[in-house]
């Protein structure tokens, strides 16, 4: 009879303790973070947190103060931001090694601690951490608490509903082209225009010609310090930060039963 195989040698058997938790940090204010984010966040001893290099970051900024003296911050720094297309290849290639590179390193501290990962805004909604969540299933367990979307605390800010009755909320990219910008807003009953910044003169142009122009408002810094609530027609092309948002609010489509 021919010999039997050798055994062959098993995989090592890594047994998870840790977890990642992606703390949701609403639109800016501190005091609009959920209750359970404040508890996971002060709880912590590994932070996490998306910045621009040579920035302080937007998500640290908000949770200052909260973050024990002993835990440990982890800056992630986006390779690029705005200094090529967002649709350029490029651009893409580095963001993809970016979020490959972190969500290994996450992946290998949760293995046996818990690290939190602080995320503006809502994470499912257009948060950062989407493109780490996806590429961290099946590596080690997760938990997203979820947060106050920012467009939320700025319609807030604007002080008046966004939509009434029977509206339609449409929510658009300003990094559209603009003639899908224009006829979204052309059909839209309320409009949220979010990723303004350098493209608020192709914006504004795709709300003149739908007719919606002398309508829009652009909040800036919704909620935090230095906030700014002005028409859109009123401000200049180069006088906007990353951090704003262009709403145009609904009419209502069916009148509103009175009280």
């Amino acid at each position: 009879m021919p010999p039997s195989p050798a055994a062959q040698p098993h995989e090592p058997v890594v047994k998870i303790t840790g977890r990642v938790i992606c703390a949701g940090l609403g639109p800016g204010d501190p005091d609009l973070l959920s209750v359970k984010a404040d508890r996971v966040i002060r709880a912590a001893r590994h932070v996490a947190f998306f910045r621009k290099a040579g920035r302080a970051g937007q998500a640290r900024r908000i949770v200052e103060g909260m973050i024990d003296a002993q835990a440990t911050e982890y800056a992630m720094e986006y390779p690029v931001t705005t200094e090529i297309p967002f649709d350029h290849p490029d651009y893409i290639t580095a963001l993809a090694r970016f979020y490959d590179d972190w969500a290994a390193r996450l992946a290998t501290l949760a293995t046996t601690e818990e690290v939190v990962v602080l995320c503006e805004g809502d994470p499912f909604f257009y948060g950062s951490f989407m493109h780490l969540h996806s590429r961290l299933q099946g590596r080690v367990p997760v938990e997203v608490i979820p947060g106050i979307p920012g467009m939320a605390g700025c319609w807030h800010a604007s002080g008046v509903p966004i939509t009434w009755g029977d509206d339609v909320m449409t929510v658009l990219m300003g990094t559209l082209p603009e003639a899908e910008l224009t006829r979204h807003a052309t059909s839209a009953d309320a409009l949220v225009i979010m990723k303004t910044g350098r493209n608020l003169p192709k914006v504004r142009r795709a709300l003149a010609a739908a007719g919606r122009l002398n309508d829009a408002w652009l909040v800036e810094r919704g909620t935090m310090p230095g906030q700014r609530v002005a028409r859109l027609s009123e401000v200049a092309d180069a006088d906007c930060p990353y951090f704003a948002i262009v709403l145009v609010h609904g009419q209502g489509r069916r009148p509103e039963i009175a009280e």
